[in-house]
C-alpha cells in the first residue's frame, strides 16, 4: 500500500481534508487580482553545491564500484567509430543530437538536465564537420536549453512525432564519404510543424523503477475524490500494449524501463545501435561504418576497473545501473518561509498532481524495501490544455497529454517545462492554465492567494 506524506505525517487523510478545505481560504485573497503577480518573483537557481549526482547511501562496495565506473561510462564521449582524439567511444550517428548522455545530463551535476553554456555548438563541430553540413537550427542558442526536435506530421499530413536528429556524421574526419543532410527545420520551424524536448533529470530514477504499480494505483485512487473537486480528470496511467503494466519515464511516460529508456535515448540521440535497438535509424548504405549493434555485452574486459561487473556490461546497462543506483536529489533545509510554502502547495491543489511521496518496493540492486521517497509526482497523464500541447502522441499519451514531471531537485533546474520554454518559474507555474487544462482551477487558486502565500511556494519549490 502507498503511503502518502507531507512534513514527515502520514497524510493519506490529512491531505485530502486539507485540499477539501481550502477554498475557504482563498477568499481571504479576494482582493488580490486573478494572474497579477503582485511582486512575486522566482528566487532563482538554487546556489550552493550540486544537490544531486551522488550514489544512493548505504550503497555495499561492490555497488558504490560500479555506480563509479557506470557514470563514467555515462561521460564516455562518441565518435563514429572510436577513432577522434578525446571521444573513444564508438557508434556515433548516422544522425545525432549529441555525443554523449553527459553532454545533455549536466545540470546541476551529471544525471541532470540542460547546461547555462549551451554544448550543442562545439558538439556540431566536432570531428571536423563543416558548418555546412551541420547548420546549428535557429531553435539552439548558446544560452539557451539542449532541444530534440519531433516533427508533428509527415509531408502527406499523417502524424509524424518521431525525433529528427539535429545533426550528421557528413564531412567528418571519421565519416569519409556519408553524404546525408540534415532535416529541413526552417522550414519544419515555419510551419509549426515541430515540437520540442529538453533532457529530463535521472536522479533518483532508480528509486521510481521500484514503486510498484499497486502503489502508484493506489496513490491515484486516494487522491481521485479532491482531484475531481479541482476540475482534474483521474491520472491516466501510460501503459505498456503487452503486458499492460504501468510505463513511467519520459515527458509522457512512454518507457517502461531504464534499460528501455537508455536503449531508446541510445540509439534517439546520438545514433549507437544497441542490444534493445540493434538497428540503424538511417541506413544509407555510405554512412554505415560499424558492425551492429554497436554497443554489446563484453566478452573480454580490455580495460579492467574496480567494477567487473561495468567492464563486461554492455553501455546501455552501465547507463541503467548509474541511474539505479543515483541518489535522489537533496532539498535545501526546511525553513519557515519554505514551510509556508509547502502548505500552500498542498491548499492550493499541486499536491493532488504533484504527490508528495511514495513508497518503493523491494530493489534486487540495492536490497531497499519499503523506502519512502519524495519525488513529488503521480507519474500518470494529464491534460495540459492547448497552451502546453505538443500534438505528439505516444503509447496512450495524446498530444495533450504529459506525466506530471517530479519536482524533486527542481531548485537547480535553469529551464521548464517539457520545451524549455521559459527560465522563470512563476512563467511555468502560469502556463499550466489554458483552455482545456486539468490544472485551471488549481491555477486560479494560486492566483488567488495573497502575494506572501505564492512567494512562499516558489521558495519551497526552489528549495526542492
Amino acid at each position: 500500500m502507498t503511503h502518502l506524506r507531507f512534513g514527515g505525517r502520514t497524510a493519506i487523510g490529512t491531505i485530502i481534508i486539507t485540499l477539501l478545505a481550502a477554498p475557504a481560504a482563498f477568499g481571504q485573497a479576494a482582493g488580490q487580482p486573478a494572474g497579477q503577480p503582485g511582486g512575486v518573483t522566482d528566487p532563482g537557481v538554487r546556489g550552493g553545491a550540486p544537490g544531486a549526482g551522488g550514489p544512493l547511501p548505504g550503497l555495499t562496495q561492490l555497488q558504490q564500484d560500479f555506480f563509479t565506473a557506470a557514470r563514467g561510462v555515462f561521460q564516455e564521449v562518441d565518435s563514429v567509430s572510436g577513432t577522434v582524439a578525446g571521444a573513444p567511444g564508438s557508434g556515433l550517428g548516422p544522425r545525432f543530437n549529441a555525443d554523449s548522455c553527459a553532454a545533455c545530463h549536466q545540470q546541476p551535476n551529471i544525471g541532470g538536465t540542460s547546461p547555462a553554456d549551451n554544448p550543442l555548438f562545439a558538439i556540431a563541430a566536432k570531428g571536423g564537420a563543416s558548418s555546412s553540413a551541420n547548420v546549428v537550427p535557429s531553435f539552439i542558442t548558446p544560452n539557451g536549453p539542449i532541444r530534440e526536435a519531433r516533427f508533428i506530421k509527415n509531408p502527406d499530413g499523417t502524424p509524424d512525432g518521431g525525433v529528427h536528429d539535429l545533426f550528421v556524421i557528413s564531412t567528418r574526419v571519421d565519416a569519409k564519404g556519408c553524404n546525408i543532410a540534415q532535416p529541413n527545420f526552417a522550414a519544419a520551424v515555419a510551419a509549426g510543424n515541430i515540437s520540442f524536448r529538453i533532457p529530463t533529470p535521472v536522479f533518483g530514477a532508480g528509486l521510481v523503477e521500484t514503486i510498484p504499480d499497486g502503489n502508484l494505483k493506489t496513490a491515484s485512487a486516494y487522491i481521485s475524490s479532491p482531484q475531481a473537486s479541482l476540475g482534474i480528470a483521474s491520472g491516466a496511467f501510460n501503459t505498456s500494449g503487452n503486458d499492460g503494466t504501468i510505463t513511467r519515464f519520459g515527458w509522457k511516460a512512454q518507457n517502461k524501463s531504464l534499460l528501455i529508456f537508455s536503449g531508446e535515448a541510445y540509439n534517439v540521440e546520438q545514433g549507437v545501435t544497441n542490444e534493445a535497438f540493434p538497428n540503424e535509424r538511417d541506413d544509407t548504405l555510405g554512412c554505415r561504418f560499424n558492425p551492429t549493434p554497436e554497443d554489446a555485452t563484453h566478452l573480454t574486459d580490455p580495460e579492467p576497473s574496480n567494477s567487473p561487473a561495468s567492464d563486461f556490461s554492455s553501455d546501455l546497462v552501465n547507463f541503467a545501473a548509474f541511474m539505479r543506483l543515483s541518489a535522489a536529489p537533496t532539498p535545501a533545509p526546511a525553513t519557515a518561509t519554505s514551510t509556508q510554502g509547502k502548505n500552500q502547495f498542498v491548499n492550493v491543489g499541486c499536491g493532488n498532481c504533484h504527490i508528495p511521496q511514495h513508497t518503493m518496493g523491494q530493489s534486487v540492486f540495492t536490497g531497499a524495501n519499503l523506502v519512502t521517497i519524495s519525488p513529488f509526482s503521480d507519474f500518470a497523464l494529464h491534460n495540459m490544455g492547448f497552451g502546453l500541447q505538443d500534438q505528439i502522441n505516444q503509447g496512450a499519451a495524446n498530444g495533450q497529454q504529459f506525466r506530471t514531471a517530479p519536482l524533486w531537485g527542481l531548485g537547480q533546474r535553469l529551464f521548464f517545462l517539457h520545451d524549455g520554454r521559459t527560465t522563470n518559474l512563476l512563467t511555468a507555474i502560469e502556463a499550466h492554465a489554458s483552455t482545456g487544462s486539468e490544472a485551471n482551477q488549481v491555477i486560479r487558486n494560486f492566483n488567488l492567494l495573497a502575494a506572501r502565500d505564492r512567494q512562499a511556494i516558489l521558495v519551497f519549490l526552489r528549495s526542492l
